[in-house]
């Protein structure tokens, strides 16, 4: 029956389709026509009840394409290149279409040229524009496509500044509000050893300073102590500033040169170098990353140039360090590992620049006048020296530089170039020519050949982070060996002895998903056999998820006895059963036959995964000695903690403890931090607490609304972004991203504007009866904040107290506005999943 209606019902639209088609096509033609002019809608259709109309004025949709004006974070397109996004206000022109309020400081930020257009340039930097753009650059506009949010400018070519994309105009670095602040490392560790006897040990690193406008202030100092001793030095103080027009740091105090054309120098006195950083497609500095192997909870200490610049405890296993920060460009690292059963392994880690070349047109340059500054410890000459050198990118292919160092008894020239060898990276050889006179009046001239290369190659994918060999002739001393002390009494090897040949070498190979890596140093001295040597190689893969490593290292000192070392270990994820998880097999051998095993479990926890452990159980063949350990580190706002316990089965053990950190002061508080870098910003959220912030594990918001986000990039363009998913239930904030751009070793300011107060939904009701009308803007005060109504007389707000006043608008007439009295909103009912208060209110007409 049913299909039967169906099929009659089927047949009659069929005998009416040829009708349905011709009306159909006169429909179109006439909404071609309807669309084609301005449409006016009643605002009463949008109530849902015809008869019950609203005085509430809503023309401004009826105008094709118009929106409601406000800030609206847009994607910045000019040319059809894209930028980073911004948050650009925009209001309504006469046909109801969004304008972008542009400034000229906006324009000056896209990489438009402003100064070249005389009516652009005159404009208040930070004044809206008043005119459309093309008023200002002939032919020049601004259009947004509102559907995209996509904020397009088309700009003639000849307004845009030729720049890279990573260039950042000068007048937006940002110098940072004034600070003073400390930034602390401390370490600690107890022993008892198998006799029962109990040691101690000791570290703290401080770097502090004080920022005044462009001024750096800075002091660097180290603490240790070792049961009855104890020793403080100051490494460094100086005062430092940019040179904006010259792209340079001015540099007054201790400090050292940067060691690219002459080996790096400590000095007390003036210093003035160009810093590559300023400037776009810019080389960072050059690090060495330490790899070892620790048995156990071992000390990793790292010494340059005499001075202990790196101490901290690490878990057993593979470690890496890749944080070093150190006080000279060059100047082999003293890496010393000790176990927790007090065993010590050693090796040198070679450090020095890579390969010197520049891009054509490009200029570096550095000048010094000062003292020379003797390594801690050693008894040498400390004379008055000047020096100065010059690199300069001749073309594609050749880089010139050179150099002189002059001092009283101390003269040296160096001539070199570079040469760009194209997809296989780049080589430069130089020849230093000294004449010195030592301190026991012997005079020597000499020469020292040097022959530097960086790279890679592609069709083995081979890396060589840097591959060196120097040759020096019997009659050359550098100027730190020149300034060596000579007494009778004492041995006169370094005079006799000098430096001869020098190879080093850091090479990184993939092949075939296993990464393969070599670190090494031979140097030998004139008129003796003695050699120094220092090897550490190893390999790393991942098969299936399971990481395995195999390394050995190798030293040898003077007349000290090798040291050496070969491990292995496989790690095994966990996450299938514990989530952030992974066991570990560690297998190392050393010197004499001593074997150790070790098995553990590491992870990390929390929703950020700011809390990390390790859990360790080891066997050696060492009169069968058993260990346990246990280790964790633990990121927090205030500062970065870490603690491990140590126990053996002949009754040693090891308690070791350790916090790093920072303490700042700005103009708005005290904030307690994690280590900060050299860059750092200071985030104030209006006194909102318990914010986070995404990539950085434990920093939030502290009780003034501060907290402290370190390690940012000089001159380039930092992103700072809150953490929206965790906010606290009374927090609300419009935004949620910030760009700072900080000079070197500034503290900048990133500003939210963040409402701390409680998040409701208020149901607006008139005297008589109706609800307030759909689209009506409603504004609390104190502090202010704004919403839209809905159709169901329904607003939210979000960071509003716990008494407040409303004022509703929805015309210009008195009896199409009304004001709203809200108490006690902590009483009412709460949502479980998002804590919004519940409420209903009575809005009075004034």
């Amino acid at each position: 029956m049913a299909n039967g209606l169906c099929h009659s019902h089927n047949q009659k639209l069929w005998r009416l389709n040829p009708i349905s088609y011709c009306l159909s096509g006169v429909l179109l033609v006439m909404t071609s026509h309807v669309q084609a002019r301005e449409y006016t809608f009643a605002p009463s259709s949008l109530e849902g009840d015809a008869v019950m109309t609203q005085d509430i004025d809503l023309s401004l949709f009826s105008k094709p394409n118009a929106q409601l004006p406000g800030v609206y974070p847009s994607r910045i397109m000019i040319n059809d290149v894209r930028l980073d996004d911004e948050n650009i206000t925009y209001l309504n022109d006469i046909n109801g279409l969004l304008q972008p309020q542009l400034t000229p400081e906006m324009l000056r930020k896209w990489g438009i040229n402003v100064d070249k257009y005389e009516n652009l340039a005159q404009q208040n930097a930070s004044a809206q524009l008043t005119e459309p753009l093309g008023f200002y650059i002939p032919k020049a506009s601004a259009t947004l496509d509102f559907t995209l949010m996509t904020l397009r400018l088309s700009i003639p070519q000849a307004a845009v500044i030729s720049l890279s994309k990573d260039y950042i105009d000068p007048s937006r670095w940002d110098d940072g509000v004034s600070t003073a602040f400390m930034d602390y490392a401390f370490s600690s560790s107890q022993n008892v050893d198998e006799q029962h006897d109990t040691g101690s040990n000791q570290y703290l690193n401080l770097r502090s300073g004080a920022n005044l406008g462009g001024w750096r202030l800075r002091n660097y100092s180290t603490w240790s102590q070792s049961d009855d001793t104890h020793s403080w030095e100051a490494i460094s103080t100086y005062l430092q500033h940019d040179i904006d027009t010259l792209k340079a740091q001015f540099t007054a105090g201790e400090s050292s040169t940067r060691g690219e054309v002459f080996d790096s120098l400590q000095y007390s006195g003036v210093n003035i170098a160009s810093d590559e950083e300023m400037l776009p497609y810019n080389q960072r500095g050059f690090a060495p990353i330490i790899r070892g192997i620790a048995s156990s909870n071992a000390e990793v200490s790292v010494r340059q140039n005499g001075y202990l610049i790196y101490q901290q405890n690490v878990a057993p296993g593979a470690f890496e360090i890749s944080d070093l920060y150190s006080t000279t460009n060059s100047g082999d690292l003293e890496v010393t590992v000790k176990e927790a059963d007090g065993t010590e392994h050693r090796f040198t880690q070679p450090y020095s620049s890579v390969a010197v070349m520049l891009r054509p047109g490009s200029l570096k340059y550095e000048m010094t006048a000062a003292r020379y500054r003797a390594d801690s410890g050693s008894d040498q000459n400390e004379p008055i020296f000047a020096q100065g050198s010059v690199i300069y990118g001749l073309n594609n292919t050749f880089t010139l530089f050179g150099g002189v160092t002059a001092a009283e008894d101390y003269q040296a020239v160096n001539t070199g170039a570079g040469i760009a060898l194209g997809p296989v990276g780049a080589v430069s050889a130089d020849v230093t020519v000294a004449k010195t006179q030592l301190d026991n009046d012997d005079q020597s001239t000499g020469q020292s050949y040097r022959l530097l290369y960086s790279g890679k190659i592609d069709t083995t994918d081979t890396n060589f982070t840097l591959a060196s060999y120097r040759y020096s002739t019997s009659g050359y001393y550098s100027f730190a060996d020149a300034n060596q002390k000579y007494d009778e009494d004492e041995d006169i090897l370094l005079f006799r002895y000098n430096k001869r040949n020098r190879l080093q070498a850091n090479i990184s190979q993939n092949l075939s998903g296993v990464s393969l890596y070599l670190n090494g140093y031979q140097q030998d001295y004139w008129g003796t056999s003695q050699k120094e040597r220092s090897l550490s190689a190893g390999l790393n893969t991942v098969v299936e998820g399971i990481s395995f490593h195999l390394a050995y290292t190798y030293s040898k000192v003077n007349d000290e006895e090798s040291d050496r070392m070969a491990s292995f270990g496989v790690s095994v994820p966990l996450s299938k059963w514990l989530p952030n998880a992974w066991s570990s097999y560690n297998l190392s051998n050393s010197k004499g036959g001593y074997t150790r095993q070790n098995i553990g479990l590491n992870g990390t926890l929390l929703d950020d995964q700011r809390l990390s452990y390790s859990l360790q159980q080891s066997h050696s063949n060492h009169d069968g000695e058993d260990t346990s350990s246990v280790y964790g580190s633990y990121r927090s706002q205030y500062a970065n903690m870490n603690a491990g316990y140590y126990a053996s089965s002949d009754s040693s053990r090891q308690l070791s403890y350790g916090i790093s950190g920072a303490v700042v002061a700005h103009p708005y508080g005290v904030t307690l931090a994690q280590p900060l870098g050299s860059q750092f910003a200071i985030v104030n959220a209006n006194d909102a607490s318990g914010v986070r912030f995404q990539n950085q594990r434990g920093i939030q918001t502290d009780w003034q609304g501060n907290a402290v986000i370190p390690s940012l990039t000089a001159y380039q363009k930092n992103r700072i972004r809150i953490d929206t998913t965790s906010l606290p239930e009374d927090v609300d904030t419009s935004e949620t991203a910030v760009t700072v751009i900080p000079t070197r070793n500034a503290a900048v300011v990133a500003s939210f504007n963040a409402h701390v107060g409680y998040r409701a939904m208020i149901k607006l009701t008139r005297p008589d009866g109706k609800t307030v009308p759909f689209g009506a803007i409603a504004t609390a005060l104190s502090p202010v904040v704004s919403g839209i109504v809905d159709d169901t007389g329904t607003l939210y707000l979000a960071g509003v107290t716990d008494t407040f006043q409303i004022k509703v608008k929805w015309g210009n007439a008195q009896s199409q506005q009304c004001t709203a009295n809200i108490s006690s909103l902590s009483t009412h009912p709460t949502s479980a999943s998002a804590g919004i208060r519940f409420i209903s209110a009575l809005c009075q007409q004034e």
